[in-house]
């Protein structure tokens, strides 16, 4: 039987994301992160060939697990639209409450994380994920009777813009987010949205 690897890449990536959230982006160097975990540079470089490829995997790590939260909660409105799109409201503020660090990093770009230098597979998922928000927000909008201009322009700052807010008030400053941030963003959204069909 095989033994386990001693450092394995999620071990990395989630020291990756402690220097991030500590220092920026720019403290990601695979000596910094062999450093904290322990272990020799040359066991990062055997998992990522270089500094763009543990970057963009830290990125699209972080980003994919907030998305698929996102996207399950704009499924749970159970035919409701409005509904929906107040779960994923809320979910922007519940998933950055859970994972504070990680949250500290959806608020950098992809640029800050070397996205000119990523691999030709990590700039691929990007773009799905990128691809998937997109056909979200238009169903939703569809369901809506928003499909265009300032009404199309409305559920996007519903959903994402406006509880993302909520968020980066709080987590630049170094603070929690308040125990009402949830309730404010899903507020938001409804009144966003307005009552009726065309938003």
């Amino acid at each position: 039987m095989a033994r386990p690897p001693r450092y394995d890449v999620s071990r990395f990536l989630d020291a990756a994301v402690e220097l991030a959230a500590a220092s920026g982006p720019s403290a990601i160097t695979m000596a910094a992160v062999a450093k904290a975990v322990g272990a020799p540079s040359g066991s990062v470089y055997h998992r990522f060939p270089a500094r763009a490829a543990l970057l963009a995997e830290v990125w699209l790590r972080t980003v994919e697990d907030f998305q698929e939260g996102w996207f399950a909660a704009l499924g749970s409105g159970d035919g409701d639209p409005r509904a929906a799109a107040r779960a994923a409201a809320v979910h922007v503020v519940a998933w950055s409450r859970a994972h504070p660090r990680e949250a500290s990093l959806l608020l950098y770009g992809s640029a800050d994380f070397a996205r000119d230098d990523w691999p030709e597979p990590g700039l691929r998922r990007a773009e799905e994920g990128h691809r998937r928000v997109g056909e979200a927000v238009a169903e939703l909008c569809a369901a809506l009777g928003a499909e265009a201009g300032p009404a199309a322009d409305r559920v996007t700052l519903a959903v994402i813009d406006t509880p993302l807010t909520i968020v980066r008030r709080h987590v630049r400053r170094g603070q929690e987010l308040p125990a009402h941030a949830e309730e404010l963003a899903g507020e938001s959204a409804l009144l966003l949205l307005g009552e009726g069909p065309g938003v």
